[in-house]
This record gives C-alpha cells, structure tokens and sequence, in this order.
C-alpha cells in the first residue's frame, strides 16, 4: 500500500534524467553546499531532487522545532510531487538518519540508500560538539564557530596544506553565512535515534566512512553498517566535508554502488 504524503513545504532543485535520486543533506548545510560539487554528476545518470531543510538555502526557518518523522514525510513527498514513485535516497551526515527514517515509513517508495559520514545517534563526544556549536552560535561569535567548524569539520591533511589567505578567506565565508535554521538542525542532531530503524532497511545500502573524520567520526560509521542487515561498507579518506574534500571519489562511489543497486532490482 502507497502511503498517504502531505503535501511539501521544501524548497528544492530538480535536475537530470533516469532512475529517481533522492538527497537528504547535513545539519547546517543545504542541497548545494552539501552536494554542489557531484550534482551535476549525479544527474548524468539520476533524476535528481534536492530539498532544503527548512532554515537552509530556499527554505524558510520552521516556527516549531524539527521532528524526523515529519521531515522525513517532507522529504519523499518532494519527491513524489516531482514525479518520482520510486527512488534512492543519498543521506549525509544528518541526512543519513531523515533517509534511514523516510525508508522504514515509505519502504514501498526507497529502493537503495547511500550514508556517508552518518550516524545512528549521537555519543557523547558528539554531543559535546554540538553544546559547543551552539554556545558559539547564540554567541554570535562568528569568527570563533567559523574557526571550530573548520577545525572539527575537515581533516587534517586538508588543513595542513592549505594556504594561510585561502583559510581566512573560507572562514570570513563561513561565518557571513551561517543558515538561520542552524540551531534547529543542532537540536535534531541531539535527539536523533534510530537504532529501532535500521534493523528494518530492506534495501541495498552503502556506508560510506569518512575516516578523517573529527565530527561524525568512524565510530558512528561502523555502527550504522553493523545495525542494517546486509550493508556495504567502504572507506574515503576524507574529514567531515567529502564534497570539499574529496568530490571525485565521492561521486564514482555513490555512482557505482546505485548503478550496480538499481539495475539489479
């Protein structure tokens, strides 16, 4: 049975042709700056829809505060108004547990999942990181959360050989645009749990740990691919950001495993 959807309050891009692509971003982030660099890879073979979390890109900020069921349901109904009855969701980072959810609620409509630098819920160390973010943000220090993010969002190599001007001018960046939904993001982050979930994915699904990774850290990696039966596990050397990072091995993996996942269904 199709489950019924409420209509879509999201913004969103749709781009490409082929089987349906559906991107779940990061906390703080937004479609573009999340997948900006393997969009126009991704739409070569998928049909693309990208939705902005409300508070990012071109979604306005929720008055009440976010809900994983509810955004979830926003998710795959973008989806669906798009034309897409069925689709492969790539999450990252918070993006991974909204498609862990909209898969377990809508399984007749997900057909394969791609989880990069994801988690089933929040240790204590990541905890701690978020109490921080937040602290700075109502702040309204920017330079310093700028400076934090960087130092806990890349990895290391990538901040050992970039140039001084390059990393003033990325931080001057960062801190001039902060989404204003932010703090909703960090919230979610806080009281995400799925762990009742992934025991239930029935759909080919790809794990992707970022190794240099200081926010989300392998950790949480392995045990999101221990917890869904079946799952594929691979490695990229990258910290938090792989779009920055490493965009091209990002692409040919998720490209690969959903052409190999897609025709074999």
């Amino acid at each position: 049975m199709t489950s019924v959807l409420p209509a879509s309050s999201l913004g969103r891009i749709v781009r490409g042709s082929g089987p349906g692509l559906l991107l779940a971003h990061g906390a703080s982030g937004g479609i573009e700056p999340n997948f900006g660099p393997i969009l126009d890879g991704l739409a070569e073979r998928f049909t693309v829809v990208g939705p902005d979390y409300p508070g990012t890109g071109r979604t306005p900020r929720a008055s009440a505060p976010l809900d994983l069921d509810t955004l979830a349901d926003e998710l795959v109904a973008t989806a669906v108004e798009e034309g897409l009855e069925s689709f492969a969701i790539t999450g990252y980072s918070l993006g991974g547990p909204v498609a862990i959810r909209a898969a377990t609620r809508h399984p007749e409509r997900v057909t394969a999942l791609v989880l990069t630098a994801s988690l089933v819920r929040p240790n204590p160390r990541l905890l701690l990181a978020t109490r921080l973010w937040r602290k700075l943000l109502q702040a309204g220090d920017g330079d310093q959360l700028a400076a934090f993010v960087s130092l806990i969002g890349e990895g290391a190599p990538t901040l050992d050989e970039v140039s001084q001007a390059d990393l003033d001018a990325a931080l001057v960046e960062f801190a001039a645009n902060v989404p204003p939904g932010t703090l909703d993001h960090l919230d979610l982050v806080d009281n995400i749990d799925v762990r009742e979930d992934v025991s239930k994915i029935a759909v080919p699904t790809l794990v992707i740990s970022t190794t240099l990774d200081n926010l989300v850290t392998p950790y949480h990696h392995r045990q999101l691919a221990e917890g869904i039966p079946g799952a594929r596990f691979v490695e990229l050397a990258s910290g938090h950001l792989p779009f920055a990072e490493r965009p091209q091995e990002w692409l040919t993996i998720t490209r690969d495993f959903l052409g190999e996942a897609l025709t074999s269904r």
